[in-house]
């Protein structure tokens, strides 16, 4: 398994923009499927993007496409989220998570950052 650590958080108007990062300990980094993952207050958790291990392929949830970019260095073992014109519902905590190529579920998760979009 790999240790994820994201960092980038903060508070934005609406609109602004944000970029999270999610570092990776561990030598196979590019061998990991990667993805981000939000907590609002009372909320489920739910998806937003995921990239495959080669960085060739993203996907995302509906409410981020054109807005969210989901990239991943493997030369650095950091993956990364371009949030741009940030609205207030995408206000919560954001995590990273990873998944052995190949694997149905993600296995890894950290600890999460805080995004806080103000009207």
């Amino acid at each position: 398994q790999v240790q994820l650590v994201e960092s980038g958080g903060g508070l934005v108007q609406a609109g602004g923009s944000l970029r999270l990062s999610c570092a990776a300990s561990g030598r196979t980094f590019s061998m990991y499927d990667m993805g981000w993952f939000r907590q609002a207050p009372g909320k489920d958790r739910e998806f937003v993007a995921r990239i495959t291990w080669s960085g060739g392929n993203t996907y995302y949830t509906d409410s981020v496409k054109g807005r969210f970019a989901i990239s991943k260095d493997n030369a650095k073992n950091t993956m990364y989220l371009q949030m741009n014109s940030l609205k207030p519902e995408d206000t919560a905590v954001y995590s990273c998570a990873a998944r052995m190529q190949g694997s149905s579920a993600f296995s890894s998760w950290g600890q999460g950052t805080q995004v806080t979009v103000s009207s």
